[in-house]
């Protein structure tokens, strides 16, 4: 029998079960991204970045009208961690996101989420802080924590707004570590907003072997090995 090759299968068979679980306007969206990072591409850490900002900058919606953006940065020890503030013009915020991006802490920035932070304040009226942190293998755990937990200090004690801890991915991951870990701070965060946040790991033995991990292992955009990759590359 002659082998079909999965570039020739319709579409429908090279999605597998995913073809009907998720609605067609996602697997548009799945479908450009995999355009910059086709399944199993195996590129360098460096290379992978340029991938991914020029990915990035070619899916920028765009500052919604009214929204104010200004950089700065976050004192932390002898390191200086950037920061990009958003705030409607002529509206007084009625709280502060702070929001940590996604990219497996190896990838991503202020830029790449420039317009998603942009949107949740437009949206929202809320002020939102958007906090770099340093990126793995040259800055390995808890540096992206440490940054990340400097910044909600800094909010803190700077900010008089209630503080909201957003992120999506790794960044999510960050957002309820940090709310974890400062639960009794004289200023908690008064909520989490966590968009598919990375909470889970290994059960003893360092396998995943049950629940999502094995339903959806093969899931696009994110599979279980690169996962296994991005966690490597963190540690």
């Amino acid at each position: 029998m002659a082998m079909v090759s999965d570039a020739a299968k319709p579409e429908t068979a090279k999605r597998g079960k995913y073809a009907t679980l998720l609605d067609p306007a996602l697997w548009t969206y799945i479908d450009r991204v995999n355009a910059w990072y086709p399944p199993g591409m195996d590129l360098p850490v460096d290379k992978q970045r340029s991938v991914y900002d020029a990915m990035c900058r070619a899916f920028h919606a765009g500052i919604p009208a009214g929204v104010e953006a200004s950089d700065g940065t976050v004192a932390a020890g002898s390191r200086a961690i950037p920061i990009r503030r958003y705030q409607l013009a002529g509206k007084a915020p009625k709280a502060m996101v702070v929001y940590y991006h996604g990219g497996g802490f190896v990838l991503g920035g202020l830029d790449s989420h420039d317009d998603i932070c942009a949107e949740i304040c437009a949206d929202t009226g809320f002020a939102v802080l958007s906090a770099d942190y340093r990126l793995a293998p040259e800055h390995l755990h808890p540096a992206a924590f440490d940054d990340a937990l400097a910044v909600f200090e800094w909010v803190a004690a700077t900010a008089g707004l209630p503080i909201v801890l957003g992120g999506e991915s790794a960044g999510g991951n960050l957002a309820a570590g940090v709310a974890h870990a400062t639960r009794h701070h004289p200023r908690p965060a008064i909520g989490q907003v966590l968009i598919y946040p990375d909470l889970g790991g290994p059960e003893p033995g360092g396998k995943e072997s049950a629940g999502s991990y094995v339903e959806h292992a093969e899931a696009p955009l994110l599979t279980l090995s690169d996962i296994e990759y991005y966690r490597q590359v963190r540690s």
